[in-house]
């Protein structure tokens, strides 16, 4: 499988033949000339996880690529694009699809809760290659492989961050969603995740817009 972050929660994913790009969102950055996608999947509404102002022109440079959203972004965005339920399955080319979870993070109890549609990769044998959770910590009964991890969030505590990577305990985790910190801030909380993750997880940060083989 190889990965390219960028930025924050917008993940490219090469896997089993098939290229898939995640949540390409308003912190993210280097996605907009992207061709030849295969599919486009968002986890849910909120801007920095579907730029609504870029993605036209990202779909119409990608014609060929399927489009998956959970339920309320495929009403807003209408069109082609197509509702992801949990449990629902498919495929990308040689690529099975699982969606999971189903709804965002509590934000606050005053704030009603959206959709929130996890996505795994992977095929029959495998079926969770990777993991793309959005804003949930939502932890699924599959045994993951590499997990793309929520950094820092509005929604989110480390301390809930480290037990969503503990309990999930993949073989390797990739911090997404540090677009609301500082640069230099980022050691706080990768430093955290390296050294209290489970025995057997790797950490490992991206570099930014560059392929990497995990």
């Amino acid at each position: 499988m190889r990965l390219t972050h960028f930025g924050h929660s917008c993940v490219l994913v090469e896997l089993n033949g098939s290229t898939i790009l995640f949540d390409p969102g308003t912190f993210s950055h280097g996605f907009e000339g992207i061709t030849d996608l295969d599919a486009i999947m968002i986890t849910h509404q909120h801007p920095d996880h579907a730029d609504q102002s870029r993605l036209p022109k990202l779909v119409e440079a990608n014609p060929r690529a399927k489009l998956y959203s959970d339920p309320q972004t495929a009403d807003q965005l209408g069109g082609s694009w197509t509702p992801v339920r949990p449990g629902q399955q498919f495929h990308v080319g040689d690529v099975q699809v699982t969606g999971t979870g189903g709804m965002h993070a509590v934000i606050h109890p005053d704030i009603p809760l959206i959709d929130n549609t996890a996505y795994l990769l992977g095929d029959a044998d495998n079926p969770a290659q990777l993991m793309h959770p959005g804003d949930s910590l939502f932890v699924p009964e599959e045994k993951v492989d590499v997990l793309a991890l929520p950094a820092a969030a509005p929604w989110l505590k480390i301390s809930e961050a480290i037990d969503f990577l503990r309990a999930v305990a993949p073989r390797v985790a990739v911090p997404i969603h540090q677009g609301i910190i500082a640069d230099e801030a980022t050691g706080i909380f990768y430093g955290r995740y390296s050294e209290m993750a489970s025995e057997g997880t790797e950490f490992r940060v991206l570099p930014a817009e560059s392929s990497v083989d995990v």
